[in-house]
């Protein structure tokens, strides 16, 4: 009889802590793309006049069956932006402030400073930084990095990506290019021409037909476990390599280009493409197979627009039907594709996310992308540090989020394919300023014009002294830093209508 009241006392203890206890917090994969522009994927990220999925030539090009499988399950957002180039989105990620505010607002040269306004944040991140994975740490989670870090150059602390928060590093350094994505060639590290770009840490698959974006999956599924055996939730910055240049053609997934019309470089970047969407698939059916696919959230997104070789810059080809490309102030430089769900939707989602939903009415950022997180692990921003993002909760559960700003700038004070500019859209509308050279102002109306084909700032002057000044609001609001001409800083200048 002792024994039964011994045991009921044992169960109705244990089953009220059970009941208190804190709920289960999300796995959290953050899965970043590098140079993936919106239409490097069959899922078609464009939405025509009534909102629907709209497919264009390119979705026909790629195969990525894992990225459809995650849209499908989840929402995507067809005017997702991202900095121009890659370093500057990195830093807004790990920090959740615009570039402008940040200052990291070039790509960071490994070796050396790059050029560009005196104060520019060349050294990049640093343990001074309040960064996603460190707040993530220090509630408890088990943090991940596996791939390209590009944070700081050569000799800084951010370097490494274990000095900003994260527990573990695969591979990440202070390049953003691999010197080879062959196993065979260790990653650059057995080849003299490819030793400068050398990626670090994967020597157990040297001298095997293992691919670069494989190799950096593996070991992240490792790590996973890992954090599984210590009973942590984990957050996994999963940022591959691919598909920057050099466009090394994965064997894998040759046999599926060889009898395109395309060149031999575009066949080699399709094949990238495949092999970041077999990772993708991967990881998602890891944590299914380890029953945490439910409690998983999956965020998949490019850090810049897409640098496919397939035409022209500023041009409609390598982002058809968007204009323009990687590095350039066009929507094919800054519109990045964006996908949320679940790894498995069911039950144990702690918040809904709509399924098989396309947004085309509110913009997301990578700034975003901090807020998001937070929300999600249940972690407090830090009241003195200021962000410019926002959770999209909201909007990944079909619902219209009214604190989500309308605005997005991408302000660029360097030298590049695009230079010297600040491209500020409000609304549907969007302003290209250009510090520089003989044309100033560039104005479109996305809504009418998504594809920046007729520039409106001579016929809409009203319109264009307004967004001038909003961008010079917003621009003097985040601290930006300008170019200059010898001792002259090039502050906008607002157009005079009189």
């Amino acid at each position: 009889m002792k024994k039964l009241v011994v045991l009921f006392l044992y169960v109705f203890v244990f089953g009220c802590l059970s009941a208190n206890a804190e709920p289960q917090r999300p796995n959290v994969i953050l899965f970043l793309v590098d140079d993936m522009g919106l239409m490097d994927t069959s899922v078609p990220m464009l939405a025509d006049q009534d909102g629907k999925p709209k497919r264009y030539p390119l979705n026909e090009w790629y195969r990525t069956p894992n990225m459809e499988r995650l849209a499908k399950q989840g929402v995507r957002f067809s005017q997702f932006y991202a900095q121009s180039v890659c370093s500057p989105t990195r830093a807004s990620i790990m920090t959740g402030q615009n570039s402008a505010r940040h200052r990291v607002t070039q790509f960071i040269s490994p070796e050396k400073k790059n050029g560009g306004p005196k104060g520019w944040k060349w050294e990049g991140l640093t343990q001074m930084d309040v960064t996603l994975p460190l707040l993530l740490r220090k509630q408890g989670y088990h943090t991940i990095f596996a791939g390209k870090a590009h944070f700081a150059p050569i000799g800084f602390a951010g370097e490494d990506p274990k000095n900003l928060g994260f527990d573990i590093n695969i591979a990440g350094c202070s390049f953003g290019q691999p010197g080879s994505y062959y196993g065979e060639d260790g990653y650059g590290n057995l080849n003299p021409k490819r030793k400068k770009r050398a990626v670090p840490g994967l020597e157990k698959y040297h001298k095997t037909d293992v691919f670069l974006s494989e190799a950096i999956t593996l070991e992240a599924k490792d790590a996973i476990d890992q954090s599984l055996e210590k009973k942590k939730p984990f957050f996994l910055y999963m940022s591959h390599y691919a598909v920057h240049s050099p466009f090394n053609s994965d064997p894998r997934f040759a046999a599926n280009y060889k009898d395109s019309e395309k060149t031999k470089n575009a066949q080699a970047y399709a094949t990238l493409i495949e092999g970041i969407d077999k990772s993708l698939g991967d990881l998602m059916d890891h944590v299914a197979d380890k029953g945490e696919a439910e409690n998983t959230l999956i965020l998949f997104v490019g850090d810049n627009g897409s640098d496919a070789p397939l035409g022209p810059v500023h041009g409609y080809s390598s982002s058809v039907p968007l204009r323009g490309k990687k590095g350039t102030y066009y929507e094919g430089g800054m519109r990045v594709p964006f996908i949320a769900g679940w790894a498995k939707p069911g039950k144990k989602n702690t918040f809904p996310i709509a399924r098989d939903s396309l947004h085309n009415d509110q913009i997301g950022t990578v700034m975003d992308i901090y807020s998001t997180i937070l929300e999600t692990a249940g972690v407090k921003n830090p009241s003195d540090h200021v962000v410019d993002g926002v959770s999209l909760l909201k909007q990944f559960s079909g619902k219209r989020n009214p604190d989500r700003p309308n605005h997005f700038m991408c302000h660029f004070p360097h030298s590049h394919r695009s230079s010297y500019f600040t491209a500020f859209r409000q609304g549907d509308w969007k302003l290209i300023y250009h510090y520089k050279g003989k044309t100033k102002y560039e104005l479109y109306n996305l809504g009418n014009d998504p594809f920046e084909t007729k520039n409106l700032a001579e016929s809409e002057p009203n319109k264009l002294k307004t967004m001038t000044k909003a961008m010079a609001d917003r621009l003097k609001k985040e601290g930006a830093l300008y170019p200059s001409t010898g001792d002259t800083v090039l502050k906008p200048e607002i157009p005079d209508l009189n």
